[in-house]
């Protein structure tokens, strides 16, 4: 039986998902009901996607007995009430990253889960994009020895991106650009929590970080060196260096194809559909969708490659380093 998804949110990144799951069966994805604050904007997504149901609020997909799992795409200042309510109807949800603008709103979303007996996941799409599934496996093998550090950044110049630059749409680079190469990091010290996290980095005009590089402390000698920036194009690459060697995840390093080590290069290509795509590489979005997937046909609450641990980590690493630069949300003050 075919995994019934509704969409919440109409935008971009939602279009991206609906667009990359056209690759997997029918049989086993199809896209039921999406929601918009806007009916019209509803309308003109479903057409788009064929989608046989469209509402003008969110609630009524929590209503809708046709919906196995909810997808949230709406910007993370709304996804503790949307994410909440969806969970409270019975829903499985895939929240998109950051889960939450903050610690206290992560572990509250994820005790709700938890109390409703529903899978849960956010929405960390590369930790299921092949590429992460075989660093994961070569660190697992040991392949480069023991993890000494890891190296990563990300950064693009995204002046036009007006959500970015207000705290009060959840703006700054930490908590959108930022996570990713704090999940790498995590990923690469295997879940641990940093001992000590150092932050320094500027702010912009309306008081939100917009350039930032922090040093993860971890315990048995090991250190992460991180940095984002919503100002300039940076690498974007990443390096796990260990006792024996070191794991290149090439650019872009939050959706990439290529990883090279010390067996050489190996090459992972996205597939490829007749959509057009909004943001890099979104046909991968299609891992996240299978995984979700599998974890529902295996009654699974959580999913491992993106468990609830880790989701509590990485808010607390990117509160940490948001706040030391200086970027405080009206969220915080709840």
């Amino acid at each position: 039986m075919a995994t019934r998804w509704g969409i919440i949110s109409a935008g971009l990144i939602s279009s991206d998902f609906v667009s990359a799951m056209q690759v997997l069966p029918k049989e086993e994805h199809q896209v039921v009901a999406v929601a918009a604050r806007s009916l019209q904007d509803a309308k003109n997504f479903a057409a788009k996607f064929d989608i046989e149901k469209a509402y003008g609020s969110y609630s009524e997909v929590a209503k809708d007995p046709n919906v196995d799992v909810v997808y949230i795409g709406t910007i993370h200042t709304y996804h503790l009430p949307v994410a909440t309510e969806m969970l409270k109807a019975g829903k499985a949800v895939l929240c998109e990253k950051p889960l939450c603008m903050n610690v206290r709103e992560t572990r509250q979303l994820i005790q709700t889960a938890q109390e409703c007996g529903v899978f849960f996941m956010e929405a960390v799409w590369s930790r299921f994009f092949p590429v992460y599934r075989e660093l994961s496996r070569r660190l697992k093998d040991g392949e480069i020895g023991e993890v000494v550090q890891v190296i990563a950044s990300f950064g693009k110049n995204l002046p036009h991106v007006e959500r970015l630059q207000r705290p009060e749409t959840g703006g700054g680079v930490t908590l959108d650009i930022g996570i990713y190469p704090v999940q790498l990091t995590t990923l690469a010290m295997g879940g641990d929590k940093p001992l000590k996290v150092l932050a320094g980095g500027h702010l912009n005009k309306n008081g939100v970080d917009e350039t930032i590089s922090a040093c993860l402390v971890y315990s048995n000698g090991r250190v992460a060196s991180l940095s984002a920036s919503m100002r300039a194009d940076l690498p974007s690459e990443a390096f796990i260096v260990g006792t024996k060697g070191t794991i290149k995840v090439h650019y872009p390093m939050w959706c990439p194809e290529v990883i090279e080590g010390p067996w050489g290069k190996s090459t992972h290509p996205l597939p490829k559909n007749s959509f057009t795509f909004h943001f890099n590489n979104s046909e991968g979005l299609m891992y996240e969708a299978a995984e979700v997937r599998r974890c529902l046909n295996e009654g699974l609450l959580e999913s491992p490659g993106m468990p609830h641990a880790e989701s509590i980590t990485l808010a607390e690493v990117m509160e940490e380093i948001r706040t030391q630069v200086g970027t405080v949300y009206l969220q915080d003050s709840m």
